[in-house]
């Protein structure tokens, strides 16, 4: 199920990222076996590229994350995802004591200044749909 909230890129770019996140994991070794630590960038940069563009991928790595819980919490460290950072602050708040302390995220995002904040409809009565500028 895709993220309605962010926006997403055109499929071309998308595909051109995810090609580009294959070449770059295929030419890691070459580059590890430059002196350094070349290769393990460049297969980050790969990963990041592909788990970014494409839905299969981001399930997979869902799913290896439930297999391999701590391989996944380094993962996420070194890609500096949000979700690890909220992960480890809860870990060290429940460790602290002060789980009961958290303030849990809002379920609704509050109105945008200058928008009104939509009403229910009245029964029976069909939305009208606000044309864009580009429409």
């Amino acid at each position: 199920m895709p993220m309605a909230s962010r926006r997403r890129k055109p499929i071309l770019i998308r595909q051109a990222l995810f090609v580009l996140g294959v070449l770059l994991i295929i030419v890691s070794p070459l580059v590890g076996a430059i002196p350094g630590p070349g290769g393990l960038f460049v297969f980050a940069a790969g990963l990041a590229l592909i788990l970014r563009n494409s839905e299969w991928a981001k399930r997979q790595y869902v799913r290896f994350k439930r297999l391999h819980p701590n391989k996944g919490r380094w993962t996420d460290w070194g890609m500096r995802r949000l979700s690890a950072r909220r992960r480890e602050e809860r870990l060290k708040q429940a460790a602290a004591g002060t789980a009961a302390s958290v303030p849990s995220p809002p379920q609704s995002s509050p109105p945008r200044p200058g928008r009104p904040r939509r009403t229910p409809l009245p029964e029976g009565r069909r939305p009208v749909r606000e044309r864009k500028w580009w429409q």
